[in-house]
């Protein structure tokens, strides 16, 4: 069977690569139809092909106006020039739309469509777009989501059939353990010898770092490291905390990320709302205890005994919940187990494509 995995903006290169690597293992004839990834390496193709044939003139630097713009003119032209070599395929698989109202007109015909919902819904939805998601998903043959809360968005909040709408869980990131480790700390944060708290990630409004950072204030003995490109503006963010918080406030490559994770006692996601959270699954793939918001998925997470959870946006239970892990080693590392256990269980890559592969069946 063929299979088209497709991400025209190279939104999440991690999650494709790591599911097309697990669909070819299963025997499937998997291409990734993508574009360049502007910002970094991406991990090696590993049985499938690479077709990078969206937005090929893409001037300007990674995330500028010019290149934002460039790649808008393409788009129509690329999806409908993609939309012919789709022929090619028994089954396509798209990950992310980059123009959802205009892309619902764009899609292949003749051929099964899977779409994944990464975002399950808008989080702060404009008037007129929960109808516009609905339609987009009618237009599919079949919907992934991650949990069996974002399924239950779609079948309850927005009316889908439910018998399209699959949940198939996200993968741990176990290939960013196998990184060989060429980059090391920078120094001031290798001489660190108090327990760390790593909160990861692009920097954005709901992922509820100032909630964090509120919360932070009152514990001395440990560091708070906030590691990642900011998609929001973070300077008042910056001057106003405790002085045991550390920033690397850019994007984060790859070969940097086993350090960073290996060195972290606690990883710490805060969210106001997601459904699911790569961080969370490569916190998993390292085996790192985790505390989250009960969120979305996050619970799903906890009830593997892989985390633990407090309600969003309640600065004083983050703060107690992070002062009594701070304080347990040993409840740290029983989180730590159900990490590693829930990375080589459900969220077992091999086991993931195995559900994805039975649902391109059924589709054909």
């Amino acid at each position: 069977m063929r299979v088209h995995v497709v991400d025209p903006s190279a939104y999440t290169p991690p999650y494709d690569r790591a599911l097309c690597a697990a669909l070819a293992r299963t025997g499937l004839d998997v291409t990734l139809v993508t574009s360049r990834f502007g910002y970094g390496d991406v991990p090696p193709a590993r049985g499938y092909e690479v077709d990078e044939r969206f937005y090929r003139l893409a001037p300007g630097r990674a995330g500028s106006g010019v290149r934002f713009a460039a790649k808008l003119a393409q788009h129509v032209p690329d999806m409908l020039r993609y939309r012919r070599a789709a022929r090619e395929a028994d089954v396509v698989h798209f990950q992310w739309l980059t123009v959802q109202p205009v892309d619902a007109h764009l899609l292949p015909k003749d051929r099964p469509v899977v779409l994944t919902a990464h975002d399950v819904l808008p989080r702060e939805p404009r008037p007129g777009q929960l109808k516009a998601q609905k339609r987009l998903y009618e237009r599919v043959d079949a919907i992934v989501v991650h949990s069996h809360a974002g399924r239950e968005r779609l079948v309850v909040d927005l009316e889908l059939d439910p018998t399209t709408v699959h949940v198939i869980p996200h993968g741990a990131f176990t290939h960013y353990t196998e990184i060989e480790e060429q980059w090391a700390l920078p120094v001031e944060l290798a001489a660190v010898e108090k327990p760390v708290v790593l909160f990861f990630g692009l920097l954005r409004p709901y992922k509820g770092l100032e909630t964090l950072l509120n919360a932070w204030r009152g514990i001395g003995d440990a560091e708070l490291w906030v590691v990642g490109m900011p998609r929001m503006p973070i300077g008042d963010l910056r001057a106003a905390a405790p002085p045991n918080v550390r920033w690397i406030s850019r994007f984060v490559d790859d070969a940097e990320i086993p350090a960073l994770f290996r060195r972290a006692d606690l990883v710490v996601l805060p969210y106001s709302q997601i459904d699911q959270s790569g961080v969370l699954f490569t916190a998993l793939a390292f085996g790192r205890p985790l505390l989250l918001s009960a969120v979305g998925g996050f619970p799903e997470v906890a009830e593997l005994g892989a985390a633990e959870l407090v309600t969003p946006g309640d600065r004083a239970a983050l703060h107690i919940a992070l002062r009594r892990l701070l304080d347990d080693p040993a409840r740290r590392e029983r989180l730590a187990a159900g990490a590693r256990a829930a990375a080589a269980g459900p969220y077992d890559w091999d086991t993931i494509a195995a559900d994805h592969a039975a649902l391109y069946r059924a589709l054909t």
